[in-house]
């Protein structure tokens, strides 16, 4: 939390709990056209009101959101969002799960991430490479109020990175949910083609549809 008051941008309604640029695009995009009456102008970021990053320590992808979002509602007086997000392999029972921006030990190194679990996977067949990327997403009013949500965009882990959009795991991940004959990775989708089917989409879509009771 920030030492002083914080200095909100005037009009400003929702705060974004991340300082990942990429992903905060990734957000603003998905949920300004949601969200009924909600100028993208009025959702702003932690990181550029200056506030600091939040310790993601919970041992769920719910927890972790919530923590980020607690905070900075707090430290705002406006409603937050945050998510948590990661890729969940099947043959590691789950992992990378809540570690994978860290999954190398060094906390948003996409390359030495994707690098780390190419190799964990190097001898699984293509059969057994199913996992699924997984998003919870969390509106936390000032006031004690929350919403939590979840999304999940199953699919499976390529050999070799493909495309270069998106961020983290992306272009190492196929999506089942594609048109027939179609095999792109994530990060090889445009970002609205992306957006329609991610984990991080369907959860916010959710959110969005219920967050009009917080905003007021």
């Amino acid at each position: 939390m920030s030492e002083g008051p914080v200095s909100l941008p005037a009009g400003a309604r929702i705060v974004l709990a991340s300082h990942n640029r990429k992903k905060l695009v990734e957000l603003q995009r998905i949920l300004a056209p949601e969200v009924e009456g909600l100028e993208e102008e009025q959702i702003v970021s932690a990181a550029g009101l200056g506030l600091p990053d939040v310790v993601e320590d919970a041992v769920t992808f719910e927890g972790n959101a919530l923590k980020k979002a607690r905070s900075v509602a707090a430290a705002t007086g406006l409603v937050a969002i945050a998510d948590d997000s990661g890729i969940a392999v099947d043959v590691l029972g789950g992992s990378p799960g809540i570690f994978s921006a860290r999954w190398s030990g060094r906390h948003g190194d996409d390359e030495a991430n994707n690098d780390l679990l190419l190799a964990q996977l190097s001898d699984v067949p293509d059969e057994h490479r199913a996992a699924r990327f997984v998003c919870a997403a969390v509106a936390v009013h000032p006031d004690g109020r929350e919403l939590v949500c979840r999304g999940e965009m199953p699919g499976l882990v390529l050999r070799e990175r493909h495309g270069a959009g998106g961020f983290g795991y992306d272009p190492l991940f196929v999506p089942d949910d594609q048109p027939a004959g179609q095999a792109l990775s994530a990060g090889e989708l445009s970002p609205e083609a992306k957006d329609a089917i991610s984990h991080r989409g369907k959860a916010l879509r959710q959110l969005a549809g219920r967050i009009g009771d917080l905003l007021g």
